[in-house]
Formats: C-alpha cells, structure tokens, sequence
C-alpha cells in the first residue's frame, strides 16, 4: 500500500471523528468515514492529541471549518455551479458524506501521489469507490510539478464557474506562493467562489488561544513542516485583491463560533487563529 497521508490530514480525520464520539449532539458534522479510511489501532482515542478536553478547541475549529466549507459548496451548488476543486484535500469526505450533493458535482481533490494513491485504494478496499464525478487528482509539489496543468488535464473546465477551497494549507506556503496561487485563481470564471484559510499572527491572540497556536507552531516545526506565512486580515484581503478577485470576506473563527456552537450546552467552543479568506470573480 501507499504510504499514509502526512500527520496533520490523520489528526483533523480523527478529530472529526472524536466530535462524533465525545461530544453531546448536535453535531456540528457527523463524518467517521475519514476514521475508518484511517483505521487507526484500537487505543487512537488515548493518543495525546486526542484528549478529549484538552484538544476540544483545535477539534471544534476543524469540524466548524469543514462545516463552514460544506454549507458554502452546498449554496453554491444551489447557484448552479457544478465544480468543486479542494488544493489540499487530505482526508476530505464530502464526496462519500453528501453524495445527494457531490453527484451534481464534478469535484477535483488535489494532493500529493502518495496520498492520492493511498486515499483511491482505501476507498476501493471499504466498498466506497472513485465515482466518475470524483476527480483524485495527484500533483508532486515537491517537484514543481503544475497544479493547474494537472486540474486541466483532469477535466476541469476554466470557462465554468468553480468554487475552489483550500484549508489548512496557507501556513505552509511562502506568501509569494500563495499570492501567485491567488492570481492564478483570480482568473476562474466569473461566478466562482475561493475560501482558503489562513493563520494569525500570535500576537493579535490572547490567553490559551495564543498558547495554542505557539503549540502547535513548535510541534510543526519539529516534524519538519514549519509554519511560514500568518496574515492579520487585512493583509490577506489586500493580497486577494491586488491578485485580481472582485470581491473579498473575512470570516473569522469568532463568527465559525457564533454560527455553529452558539446554543450548546457543553462549553464546546473552537480555538481561535485560524480565519477564512472568502474570495469572488
């Protein structure tokens, strides 16, 4: 077999997961389907990083993300677009979750060969398949190897209206990278949507926010994987536009908390850090 997706894409599937299995409903999202592509031993529960209180707030923002980015798709769908391009898609379920919608779709995953490979058997060996509207589409960044050569070559349509998301990735790149990738998605039809997440600066946070966020900036680091690039909003907005988009939002985790966690009884509530970029042609 492959080789297993990179840490973080395990740990946001299992943390979905977690919410299902330790926290009250309702449920912000109902996804184990990335628990069981992943098939972790037996005791993944009792692994550090799944402690039931002390990550609640990193499982919370990653499960409001996901939720966010699944209502978005979903209005645009509404709208009539019919493309769905993830830069980034890990361990995303939303084509096996939500096929009354993704059917009307054609969707395009991006990601590294290794984890597109495995991700493609994976859904073979659990009775899932890849149906033709489920575009894996593998590119090697490390190679420099064109993702939009790749998207093109796998059917997308620039000429159609897309919405296009990228979570969890803005961190990792150089702020030169990602503008060169905004203006490459400035140029989509007009109509098409991006919501693309990025970090704030550390010191525009407080208390265990900022605490967290430094955290989790050590333990990347430490696997090699650094954190790079943290944007204040608007920087990040200033960047989309300078790019070419029409329109920008700033969609902070404050509002993620508002919208989904605001009648809970249990306390749940995400960490904070991590805003979206919404983004229009």
């Amino acid at each position: 077999m492959a080789e297993v997706p990179d840490n973080t894409a395990v740990r946001t599937a299992l943390w979905r997961a977690m919410h299902v299995r330790v926290d009250p409903p309702p449920h912000v999202l109902e996804d184990e389907i990335g628990l069981r592509l992943v098939a972790p031993d037996a005791d993944w529960r009792s692994r550090p990083d799944m402690d039931p209180i002390g990550t609640s707030g990193f499982r919370a923002s990653m499960v409001a993300r996901a939720r966010f980015i699944e209502d978005l798709v979903a209005e645009q769908a509404g709208h009539g677009v019919t493309q769905y391009v993830l830069l980034g898609a890990g361990l995303d379920t939303f084509a096996q979750r939500r096929p009354e919608i993704a059917s009307r779709l054609t969707i395009f995953e991006i990601d590294q060969p290794d984890t597109q490979a495995w991700k493609r058997q994976r859904l073979t060996e659990l009775g899932l398949g890849v149906p033709d509207w489920l575009r894996l589409v593998p590119v090697d960044f490390e190679a420099s190897q064109s993702w939009w050569r790749q998207l093109i070559a796998a059917g997308f349509d620039p000429t159609r209206p897309a919405v296009v998301t990228s979570t969890g990735v803005s961190m990792y790149l150089t702020k030169e990278t990602t503008a060169a990738t905004l203006r490459q998605l400035s140029a989509l039809a007009p109509g098409s949507t991006l919501a693309m997440t990025f970090l704030l600066p550390t010191d525009l946070l407080a208390g265990t926010d900022r605490s967290g966020l430094e955290a989790s900036e050590k333990g990347a680091r430490a696997a090699g994987t650094p954190f790079i690039s943290f944007y204040t909003p608007p920087e990040i907005q200033d960047l989309a536009q300078v790019s070419g988009f029409k329109a920008t939002q700033h969609v902070s985790g404050t509002a993620l908390a508002e919208r989904y966690f605001t009648d809970r009884t249990d306390g749940l509530r995400p960490s904070t850090g991590e805003d979206f970029l919404v983004a229009t042609t």
